[in-house]
């Protein structure tokens, strides 16, 4: 199989919009108690499985800082963050995530700005735009992700932050029919793993269903050392198991960063 850059940004496009109508917990929009803990100073943020960001990744405070969140619609940090006092701006490839954020922030009276966008082309905003980075785990859509750490590092200000969250690459080594049907880990896949080139005609429909979103390993080269290479010093690192994954119990499913985009750097 394949298919252009562009018909995939299309298909996981739909692909999530749909995710909306049937509920997938990354879609469901927080309830007016949460952002009034957040308004109050209590709030948390996933970037990976459901732990809260450790505080200490994020400024002190807040209040004022330019914040975008990128691939990350869903009605979810954007308006948490939002509350905390953060200008936000929530860039994602599906309108319909998007539309959960303008939900939240209709209903609770927030300040909050979306854009439908690719997270690799980030050309809507002007360099050193923003203050923080928010990117939970969403390169697993993207078919190249170097430019998303070089565009993250563009827009940044300098001292400015990126926290990323990103699946384990070597969670796609296992034959997904295995692992999801029969409960077994069964090495099958090369690695960087693309569901394009990876799977048999009709084999992702028949495993996940019709226009489910197209997913793509990418190496620790590209997650890590891509950040490095657009110029982040990386200043934390944290990892945890797949929330609902048999791999859960023998590795980490998730990786998280924290990286920082130098004083004085230029772009």
């Amino acid at each position: 199989m394949t298919e252009s850059s562009d018909s995939v940004v299309a298909r996981n496009r739909a692909a999530w919009d749909r995710e909306v109508d049937s509920g997938n917990e990354w879609t469901v929009p927080v309830g007016p108690e949460v952002i009034a803990a957040a308004r109050a100073g209590d709030w948390s943020v996933v970037l990976i499985g459901h732990e809260p960001v450790p505080r200490a990744w994020f400024p002190a405070s807040l209040a004022g800082l330019d914040v975008l969140c990128l691939a990350s619609g869903g009605g979810q940090q954007g308006p948490v963050l939002s509350a905390a006092g953060a200008r936000v701006t929530v860039l994602d490839n599906s309108p319909r995530q998007l539309a959960q954020d303008e939900i939240v922030a209709a209903r609770d009276g927030l300040s909050l700005r979306t854009v439908t966008g690719d997270m690799r082309d980030l050309s809507a905003f002007g360099d050193d735009s923003f203050d923080l980075v928010f990117h939970p785990v969403s390169n697993v859509f993207c078919p190249e992700i170097e430019p998303v750490w070089r565009e993250s590092f563009r827009v940044l200000r300098p001292g400015g932050t990126l926290l990323a969250g990103f699946m384990n690459p070597d969670i796609f080594v296992f034959d997904d029919d295995a692992r999801v049907n029969r409960g077994e880990l069964v090495v099958r896949h090369a690695l960087p793993y693309s569901d394009l080139t990876h799977l048999e005609p009709g084999e992702h429909e028949r495993l996940w269903g019709p226009g489910q979103p197209l997913e793509y390993s990418h190496s620790l080269t590209a997650q890590i050392g891509g950040q490095l290479a657009a110029g982040f010093v990386l200043t934390g690192f944290a990892e945890l198991p797949h929330h609902d994954d048999l791999t859960a119990a023998y590795m980490p499913g998730y990786f998280a960063t924290k990286a920082a985009k130098p004083s004085g750097s230029q772009c």
